[in-house]
């Protein structure tokens, strides 16, 4: 039997949920399709996600296609979720992108399909809602390919659309002859021969499928049942089954965590290669550590079974893993994970109700970002404040929710404020040597700051030899460095940046005579990290450092005679229009805006443009501030900018 793992994929309600309850109904896996309205479909669990009528945690559900298993995973619509999505794209084999046939396009209909054309999913596209009023399907299909830049093969037609009785009728038209031939010189040698078989266009079809080059595209109505079973179809004919070799060396992935009923952890992993068994002893996470599976159970049919064994290609549940993280790699690691989304660049405070216990909302919180590591917890340990990284508000209202719900915690929130990094300005250099002026520390470090390209992160490199002194030393001056940089000057993170190790020195391990190790005569892996903040940091005063904000692109389309009030508006919030287009009506204005400023825009979009304004947006770039005053961040560590009072906080062996 083939294995299919299959993502579902869409904007915010253009009816994904709908769409996999109605596929687990035409493969007889429920007897009644649930509604997103009445929170009673299948994959959203959450009480939460019931009540909102929003996908916010990825769910697997299992069904057959006649000797295909299929492993649907659900994924979040909105964008505030984004990071679930970003989980779930390493584990699977192929994607049903979902695009509403009344709203077409959407903001995240392009991030999506983007990002699934770049990782090399195959992708069918469903357009949904044909049934409902104002539908289209040859406006949908110029939307998809011209917003997408994706070469997309209709599948057919339909009938009857916008009314209750639209339906799909298949066949590809004469255009999907010209788009495969566009990657396959012998079909149009074929074709200008005197013509192409059914059979030699249907496997051309299926070979570019699978191969990422176009992408079939349905129509149909997940609440009418049109054009799914094509659908289904498709998903069996169209998509790869999932490969692996069962007798080669584990290889998986963690891609969600859960608590179970009793707090236990929980882990949803994909095996790639090899066979991971119950009682298996196995290597997970970075840096490698063991744990012993004590449970395993697999998707089937739409409900989960224990089992001894899971196989290459499939999803399992597993228990007895406590310390597992997502995204930790299970037995041999395949690639380092690479983020297919920008990070969140908002950020809160989290005010515990009178009644709150603070302990109690640190564990709680911790809990929520072992579930979505980019919930970023940063803990003030003087001002006993906890921020977490957010990608919008929605999110900040679902984790206030969740506390409440899951917890029983009151909170409220602080004003949500943009996630600013530092950039060096030049090259800064510093050193503190063993022994001599102020130093308390028994360790030489110096270190230089270079500024790096764009996107680099961080980079650290020797100029000093490896073998002159111990190589738990380097490791402390590096990591030390790398936990440093998280607050720069103006206390948010240092990034783009190289750091060079210039200087190196230890006092060598040495004891009185007749006694043991003495480390006040010795230098400790201690030394080095108390020593290195200081040096780093006056390395970074001498290059300075900028701080830049989040920028967000916008795409702005609205009424040609409502952009008058508009730009002035755009003005206000600091966007900056670098296009302005005008199509008959309609106006569509391109540029960036201050990422703390989208919110802002989103609410008053509607009574500037008769309620006919459309945004999308998303994470471009970081700007450097300009104006106004610098924003800072409060620091969290003991402050290496302050030297005596670093001191006093990190060693009691202070100079005179």
């Amino acid at each position: 039997m083939h294995l299919l793992n299959l993502g579902i994929l869409a904007h915010v309600d253009a009816g994904k949920t709908s769409l996999t309850e109605r596929l687990l109904h035409s493969v007889g896996v429920i007897d009644e399709i649930g509604s997103v309205d009445a929170g009673d479909t299948q994959t959203d669990t959450l009480a939460l996600e019931r009540r909102r009528g929003i996908t916010i945690k990825s769910a697997v559900v299992s069904f057959a296609v006649d000797d295909v298993t299929v492993n649907l995973i659900d994924t979040p619509g909105h964008p505030d979720f984004i990071a679930e999505v970003e989980r779930v794209l390493g584990v699977l084999d192929g994607a049903v992108l979902v695009v509403s046939a009344v709203e077409g396009v959407q903001a995240q209909t392009r991030v999506l399909m983007r990002t699934l054309r770049r990782l090399r999913i195959p992708t069918l596209v469903f357009v949904n809602k044909i049934d409902r009023r104002g539908a289209g399907d040859e406006r949908v299909l110029r939307a998809l390919s011209e917003r997408l830049c994706a070469p997309v093969v209709p599948m057919g037609t339909t009938d009857g659309l916008g009314t209750r009785e639209a339906r799909f009728v298949p066949g590809p038209g004469p255009s999907a002859l010209d788009v495969l031939a566009d990657h396959d010189d012998e079909l149009l040698s074929r074709y200008l021969e005197g013509g192409v078989p059914d059979d030699r266009l249907r496997a051309a079809l299926v070979d570019q499928t699978r191969r990422c080059l176009v992408h079939p595209v349905y129509f149909g109505s997940a609440v009418t049942g049109a054009g799914v079973a094509e659908l289904v179809a498709g998903i069996k004919e169209l998509l790869p089954a999932a490969d692996g070799d069962p007798e080669g060396l584990l290889s998986g992935t963690v891609f969600k965590v859960e608590r179970g009923p009793a707090g236990e952890k929980i882990a949803y992993a994909r095996v790639f290669s090899g066979a991971l068994r119950i009682r298996d002893r196995i290597p997970f996470g970075e840096p490698r550590e063991e744990g012993r599976v004590t449970a395993i159970s697999v998707f089937d049919r739409g409900v989960d079974t224990r089992q001894d064994t899971v196989p290459a290609g499939r999803i399992a549940k597993l228990w007895g893993l406590e310390g597992i993280r997502i995204g930790d790699a299970l037995g041999e690691p395949r690639t380092a994970h690479e983020h297919h989304f920008a990070p969140p660049t908002l950020e809160t405070v989290v005010v515990p109700g009178p009644a709150t216990d603070r302990g109690a909302l640190h564990l709680a919180l911790t809990r929520l970002a072992e579930q979505d590591p980019l919930i970023g917890l940063r803990h003030d340990e003087v001002r006993q404040e906890t921020s977490v990284s957010l990608y919008g508000e929605v999110q900040k209202e679902v984790i206030e929710a969740t506390l409440a719900d899951e917890f029983g915690l009151d909170v409220t929130f602080r004003e949500t404020t943009p996630l600013c990094v530092e950039r060096p300005d030049g090259t800064g250099e510093a050193a503190e040597f063993n022994k001599r002026g102020e130093n308390p520390f028994l360790a030489t470090v110096g270190l230089r700051v270079d500024p790096a390209p764009v996107g680099s992160g961080v980079g650290f490199r020797l100029e000093v030899e490896l073998g002159s002194m111990p190589y738990a030393f380097f490791k402390a001056v590096e990591d030390t460095v790398r936990d440093t940089l998280t607050q720069g000057l103006h206390g948010w993170q240092v990034t783009d940046c190289t750091v060079t190790m210039t200087r190196c020195g230890y006092s060598p391990r040495q004891s009185h005579a007749h006694q043991g190790f003495d480390k006040s005569m010795s230098s400790t892996g201690a030394d080095f990290r108390g020593l290195t903040p200081l040096v780093l940091v006056e390395a970074l005063r001498r290059a300075g450092t900028r701080v830049h904000e989040p920028m967000h692109r916008f795409r702005l389309e609205a009424p040609a005679d409502t952009l008058g009030a508009l730009l002035p508006v755009l003005a206000a919030l600091r966007a900056i229009p670098r296009t302005t287009v005008t199509r008959g009506d309609t106006g569509v204005l391109e540029g960036v805006v201050p990422a703390e400023r989208v919110h802002e825009l989103e609410q008053r979009l509607p009574g500037l443009t008769r309620g006919e304004g459309e945004l999308e947006s998303a994470f471009d770039h970081y700007a450097p501030v300009t104006r106004g005053i610098v924003p800072r961040r409060p620091r969290t560590d003991h402050n290496p900018l302050e030297r005596k009072e670093y001191l006093l906080n990190v060693t009691r062996r202070v100079g005179s």
